[in-house]
């Protein structure tokens, strides 16, 4: 029997619900004794296996979404193509491409839960699993899983570029595992002329070197006030029509100030006209960046720059929002001020907790904005998720350098690892911002794990508690939806090897446990009453436990 199937089986005495516990362990060796393990990764090992010919469902249980709003749900499959699907009990305002494995159409009108059996078949083999639609005032019920364009192209983006990476979203299999929003960053729209010096300032904090001032510069908006794209951008309906066309969802970027952080046009004093243009156009997300909206915070007098007047501007878009034909993701970019994640989920659905990674991702910024979201873990959960932001893994483009090629993040393996384990354990959007273009094996694998990102995409949406917490060793236990536990054991230190242990006591089990090995996708073994992993430089530990099964009296 595998483990999968065990965990739905087994029962602890007098516990009604089933009992495991997951270690985010990478490069798991089963030694002689069953409690030790040797967790070091070896150089560039990839550790998520290939996925196999037969189908395999992935990604969330529930659906969350709006009475009447627009359904775009590609069902995560992988497995050898052509797969057939089919769906029982689908409600009849939906439709499934049987083909292509998407549900579209319009949400029923009235508010209830619609269980649907979705079914893949090829000539390799079968599989079904349950999918829940949750009509209601919520969607977002998981983090959501997509692309952005920032840590990459910068304000080079282009139409092309957004197409390009959404079909290598589907190519590369990270729709399969659950990926699904594709989404412009700042820089899509015109910049004033009065505002281009500004843009290229070599002393700003991200200067626009190398703009292409010829293809963004000019009238920002046209005579009845709708925001204009520039000329790297023709046709925003026909991208959006094509990101759909693949069974995923587009996200766009604004400022409530009147410039974006690159001085391009924002929404102020817009804000109406913009949504309405935004959902006209059909995107799904919009992030929110405070940036130069600090002017008008600035400006107000001393006394009144105040906790409300920096919700101000988010509190006003959540209306506006809302009035829209389709749901549209609001994810509030206004770096963690006023603290946000107390109010945060009265406006939108996800609120960045602090700066932009990219700027300290080589100076400890992972562990350390992980440390802030873990502090202020209960106020993370279903259509209200902390995000610590972006996945800067495989290539990207420093901030200090934009006019670059892209080249490898500086993070070991062991640290690519751990950042991708502790974004599954916070239960934190998954959004990866490296370039599309260069997905080799290795960020496909550390991308792509669907043991791994199923702990992320766990229905309570419970943030990891710490068990023990130092400067050197973190171990994090996630509570889930099946009784479940999911665990990370750190170095954080950057210690060298070192050996991290803990007991089944202090995790809350009270008898020994089958192991499941989470990165490799395989059983490894028991353990009794302790755990000792060895793990190196910045690395982690990860294991599944299942309560040994028990003979009845």
């Amino acid at each position: 029997m595998n483990a999968l199937k065990l965990l739905h089986q087994m029962q602890f005495p007098g516990n009604p619900t089933i009992l495991a516990v997951c270690l985010a362990l990478p490069c798991l060796t089963v030694s002689a004794r069953a409690e030790t393990y040797d967790a070091r990764v070896d150089g560039t090992q990839i550790l998520t296996p290939p996925a196999g010919p037969a189908p395999a469902i992935n990604g969330p249980e529930v659906y969350g979404v709006r009475p009447g709003s627009p359904v775009i749900y590609r069902i995560p499959t992988t497995g050898s193509r052509p797969i057939r699907f089919t769906a029982k009990d689908l409600p009849a305002t939906l439709r499934l491409d049987q083909a292509k494995g998407v549900v579209t159409g319009h949400a029923p009108a009235s508010a209830g839960r619609h269980v649907v059996t979705l079914h893949a078949e090829n000539d390799h083999g079968k599989n079904e699993r349950k999918l829940t639609f949750v009509v209601g005032d919520k969607f977002a019920l998981t983090p959501p899983m997509g692309w952005n364009h920032w840590y990459t192209h910068y304000h080079f983006i282009t139409d092309a570029k957004i197409r390009a990476a959404a079909e290598t979203m589907v190519a590369s299999g990270m729709a399969d595992v659950g990926y699904s929003y594709v989404s412009i960053d700042d820089c899509w729209m015109r910049l004033a002329p009065e505002y281009v010096q500004q843009s290229i300032n070599k002393n700003q904090k991200t200067p626009s070197t190398g703009l292409d001032l010829d293809a963004v510069v000019g009238e920002v908006r046209d005579t009845g006030g709708r925001i204009l794209p520039n000329k790297n951008f023709p046709d925003m309906p026909a991208l959006t029509g094509f990101i759909h066309a693949l069974g995923l969802k587009a996200g766009i970027y604004s400022s409530p100030g009147p410039r974006t952080c690159q001085q391009f046009e924002g929404s102020y004093g817009h804000e109406d006209i913009d949504v309405k243009t935004y959902a006209d156009w059909g995107f799904d997300l919009l992030k929110y960046d405070w940036c130069k909206y600090g002017e008008v915070f600035n400006a107000l007098p001393r006394d009144q720059q105040t906790h409300a007047a920096r919700q101000k501007p988010y509190r006003l878009m959540a209306p506006i929002l809302a009035r829209q034909k389709r749901d549209i993701q609001l994810n509030l970019c206004q770096y963690g001020m006023a603290e946000v994640w107390k109010w945060g989920a009265e406006v939108g659905q996800s609120w960045r907790v602090g700066g932009d990674l990219g700027h300290t991702i080589t100076k400890n910024g992972v562990y350390e904005i992980a440390r802030k979201t873990i502090n202020i873990r209960e106020h993370n959960g279903p259509s209200s998720w902390n995000d610590p932001d972006y996945l800067i893994l495989g290539k990207w483009v420093s901030p200090f350098d934009k006019a670059s090629p892209p080249a490898p993040v500086k993070l070991t393996p062991n640290e690519q690892y751990s950042y991708m384990s502790l974004w599954c354990l916070m239960a934190c959007p998954l959004f990866f911002s490296g370039d599309m273009g260069a997905i080799d094996d290795f960020t496909r694998g550390l991308l792509c794990n669907p043991e791994l990102i199923a702990i992320n995409q766990d229905v309570l949406g419970r943030c990891a508690a710490p068990v023990r917490m130092d400067d050197g060793v973190w171990i994090l236990k996630k509570e889930l939806a099946d009784g479940s536990i999911a665990i990370g054991l750190f170095d954080i230190a950057n210690q060298g090897d070192q050996e991290i242990s803990v007991t089944l006591a202090e995790l809350g089990i009270n008898q020994p446990c089958r192991m499941r090995d989470l990165w490799r996708r395989k059983d490894a073994g028991t353990v009794g009453d302790k755990l000792t992993v060895r793990v190196g430089s910045r690395g982690c530990a990860v294991l599944r436990l299942v309560a040994a099964k028990t003979t009845k009296p």
